[in-house]
């Protein structure tokens, strides 16, 4: 009986925490200005000055986009020249769960130096909430956020066979979404990168639940990686680091990968590499030579 009110009680405190629970995925800050190589906060990784570009291939951007709450505005920062979007490779790129685009700077620099400076363009973006982003942080709206990116891409003249989309952590949630349903959007992606992807909400859940319940008790989302991934038939790039500790291996991203059944895939799979520290422990120039390798293949 003891055992039995204990659970009953741990029980109604989670689901007290359900609106907790949900946040725990997107975990936003809003600012008054992108700062990028000023920015004195927080980031994603340290290239001790490597890895520069200059400041005529950063174009900041804002745009509606109508959310599930109505219209509102969203950011955007595109490297790379935007009169060449119609000929060059693209890379759409979809940070984490944290923070904002200042945060994630130092990778954007990293895939806009992939195969040399200016060889890929690269378009990172504030989901709603982030940064200087409008609108609520959800699911849903994650998802029209990055249609309405791919939507600019496609105004610019980029196609399909040029369209690499890259998903970190959260933002592959947004990658295998475009990718498993390519009709929804205005382009369909010819390659696909997935960095530290989570299996599922529900996997993400019970990995740190005290109780055993399904996630959907605790959560609202629907994101289900590891069943996407199965609709997807072009080339896939895992890479995840050995030792991470917030999305593991083992039952995340090893999941999403076995999953694809259809089409080519590789793993680049880091020993030491944490959550967000894959790209330093790899070694940044390996790292970017992984990448392109996979982009040219």
């Amino acid at each position: 009986m003891k055992n039995t009110f204990l659970i009953l009680i741990l029980g109604l405190a989670l689901l007290a925490c359900r609106k907790r629970l949900d946040s725990f995925l997107f975990n936003p800050s809003q600012l008054v200005s992108y700062l990028l190589d000023d920015y004195n906060g927080e980031l994603t990784l340290d290239l001790g000055g490597q890895y520069g570009v200059p400041d005529s291939l950063i174009h900041q951007m804002q745009w509606d986009v109508e959310l599930e709450e109505g219209l509102s505005k969203m950011s955007a920062i595109y490297v790379g020249d935007l009169s060449k979007i119609a000929t060059d490779t693209v890379i759409l790129y979809c940070h984490g769960n944290k923070d904002h685009m200042d945060f994630y700077w130092p990778r954007q620099k990293l895939y806009a130096n992939t195969g040399g400076l200016g060889r890929y363009g690269v378009l990172m973006f504030d989901y709603p909430s982030y940064g200087l982003s409008e609108g609520k942080a959800s699911e849903a709206n994650m998802y029209k956020s990055t249609a309405r990116a791919i939507e600019w891409l496609k105004d610019q003249g980029l196609q399909n066979e040029r369209f690499v989309i890259f998903g970190f952590s959260l933002g592959s949630a947004a990658a295998c979404e475009v990718a498993a349903h390519p009709q929804s959007y205005e382009l369909s992606p010819s390659k696909l990168i997935l960095e530290a992807p989570f299996a599922s909400a529900e996997v993400m859940i019970q990995d740190a639940a005290l109780l055993s319940m399904p996630g959907s008790f605790l959560v609202d989302l629907q994101i289900d990686n590891a069943t996407e991934v199965q609709k997807i038939d072009i080339p896939l790039l895992w890479i995840h680091g050995q030792d991470d500790s917030f999305l593991s291996v083992k039952s995340h991203g090893q999941p999403v990968f076995d999953n694809k059944s259809n089409g080519y895939k590789e793993a680049y799979l880091v020993p030491g590499g944490g959550h967000e520290t894959t790209p330093f422990v790899a070694g940044y120039q390996n790292y970017m030579d992984r990448i392109a390798a996979f982009i040219q293949h």
